[in-house]
């Protein structure tokens, strides 16, 4: 996907490096929301190592990730290259064991 957008190039090229990147406010140390906080939370629990992006740092980013995926709200995962959703769905996907399921089919869990 070639854009002229040099955010989208950036969101694109994070998303192709890393297997597992969650979009956020803050960083996984330190969340500074409670939607970003909660899926950290189940990343950790389930043991997925992934990268964790701050959009608190560019304005650029906090927007571009939105019209990236055509999610309006933050924060967002993706697991190799593909959007899985915001906060509420992947708590969703966790307590039914569907994310579980989702990212021992990637290969992503000890």
């Amino acid at each position: 996907m070639s854009t002229d957008n040099p955010v989208h190039d950036f969101i694109g090229k994070t998303i192709a490096e890393n297997e597992v990147v969650l979009f956020m406010k803050g960083v996984p140390d330190q969340p500074r929301c409670g939607f970003s906080a909660l899926v950290v939370q189940v990343l950790d629990h389930m043991g997925v190592d992934y990268v964790g992006v701050d959009v608190l740092q560019d304005q650029d980013l906090r927007e571009g990730i939105k019209s990236f995926s055509d999610w309006p709200t933050i924060p967002q995962l993706y697991v190799k290259g593909e959007f899985i959703g915001g906060a509420d769905i992947i708590k969703e996907m966790f307590q039914s064991g569907e994310l579980k399921t989702h990212m021992a089919d990637q290969g992503l869990l000890a």
